[in-house]
Parts: structure tokens; sequence; C-alpha cells
């Protein structure tokens, strides 16, 4: 992998992470689409990296939030109750990450040759895009954030295993389980950026220990580091575009996107 090809793909995971237009569907078409031959292992590894380094993007958005919720959380601890919303908030963060981690660590290996699949990728994304559309025709969006229980969180975090393929979003497929259970747009995409958190803490670890076992690893340091940083820098961005064009906008546009985007990549591989 070169500086360049690591620079383009972190703008790509910047970009592609929070918008539901899947960034693991993104970071296998978009090196397809422009003929790069990048060994599937170094790419799954900084694959990986990148989605971990949009950590930093998520906590710096949410600082205020996460400083709240680890607050309740000590005081339930030491009141053994809990104390207030965002201590059940904590909690149903939690829960969500539990189906999806389970499944990611039974399936690893079966996950690391999906995303050697470009075509399987791109019909990934079809679905994704069609999910967004019947969240727009079934959700009510009645409910806020504060209005969250333990049973919106588990169907949140049901949801969440299908983003473990390359082409399902998984802001977009959380998004959409939230609008299904009737949370409106902003909030069902503020819970998927916080519950993003644990689960890229887990996906930093595993790619951090791949990329440990890559060959000549020091050498790709500096262009994985580089990446990385930028994928941060852009994905803050784009979650603060994101959450101000749901306050007033549908989701049709990353639905007509993620078909579009499918369909060219699709043409290319068979042609």
């Amino acid at each position: 992998m070169t500086l360049f090809q690591a620079i383009i793909l972190g703008i790509v995971q910047g970009i592609t992470e929070f918008l539901p237009i899947s960034s693991s569907g993104h970071l296998v078409l978009v090196p397809n689409l422009l003929g790069w031959k990048i060994p599937p292992d170094q790419a799954f590894s900084y694959n990986v990296l990148l989605q971990a380094a949009t950590l930093l993007a998520v906590f710096s958005f949410f600082y205020k939030d996460f400083l709240n919720l680890a607050r309740a959380s000590f005081e339930s601890v030491k009141q053994k109750r809990l104390v207030n919303h965002d201590a059940k908030l904590a909690l149903y963060i939690l829960l969500t990450t539990i189906p999806a981690g389970l499944v990611g660590i039974a399936l690893n290996g079966l996950l690391r040759k999906v995303f050697s699949q470009p075509v399987a990728s791109a019909f990934f994304l079809i679905v994704t895009a069609f999910l967004l559309i019947l969240a727009e025709k079934l959700g009510d969006r009645t409910k806020s954030l504060e209005d969250i229980n333990w049973l919106d969180s588990l169907w949140i975090g049901i949801f969440q295993i299908f983003a473990l393929l390359p082409g399902i979003s998984r802001s977009g497929i959380t998004i959409t389980g939230g609008m299904f259970r009737d949370l409106d747009r902003t909030s069902s995409a503020s819970f998927s950026f916080l519950i993003s958190f644990p689960l890229l803490i887990a996906a930093g670890i595993d790619g951090l220990y791949s990329f440990i076992k890559l060959p000549n690893t020091t050498e790709s340091l500096f262009i994985f580091l580089v990446g990385s940083i930028i994928s941060a820098i852009v994905g803050f961005l784009s979650i603060k575009w994101l959450l101000r064009f749901l306050s007033h906008r549908k989701l049709y546009t990353f639905s007509v996107y993620c078909i579009l985007f499918a369909i060219l990549n699709i043409y290319i591989i068979i042609r």
C-alpha cells in the first residue's frame, strides 16, 4: 500500500463510517474501482485500523456525553442502583454491543474472506439502500433519545450484527433499527454514534494485532498512521454534517447513492 492509497482510503473511511453508506463496503469497492492490488491481509488490517481511528472522531464530538455516561456509571456502581437516565443509557450501550461482539468473534475468519469479495460488498450495499427506504416508510419517529429503553437497545444491537458484512452500513443499519423502534432520525443517529465506541475499541485491538503480524510492519507504520489521522479528522466533520442533515432531511438521498455506487461496481466487475 502506498502513502497516496492510504490517504485516499483514510478520507473514504472518515466520510463513510458515519454516513449510512457503508465504510467497509467502500473500503473494499474503492480499491477495486481504482484497480489497486492491495494484499488482502494488509487491506483488512488497515481497514480495521481506520475504523478504530474514527474512535477519535466519536469521542471528540460526544466527549461531554461520554463524560456524563462515565460519571453516572461510576455513581451507579457506588450506590448499587441506576441513578439517572445517563446510567441507563450507558447500560443500554453495552447491551447493544453484545450480539455483534459475540457473532464477530465466532465468525472472524469467515468475515475476513467476505471482505475480499467486491461483488458481495456491492450486493450488501443495495441491501443497505432498501433498509434505509424501509426505515423512512415504516418508522413513526415519535421517540427521542430520552425515551429509549432496553428493548430498543437490544433490537438495535441485533441489527448491528449485519453491519459485520462489508456493504451493510453500521450507521445505516443501526439508524434503521432505531427508526423501526420509532426513534426520530437525529436520536437514532446520535445513539448509533454512541454505541459505535465499544465496537470500535474492539476493532482497534483486533486491527492492531493483525497489523503487528504483517510482514514489514515498520515500513507500513507511517503510512497507516497518516491515513488514520486523516480518517479521524474527516470523521469528525462527517458526524457534524450528518446530524445537521438528518434534522430536516430524509434518508432517501443515501439510498440512491448506495444503489448507484453498487451498480457501478458490479458493472466494472462483470464487464
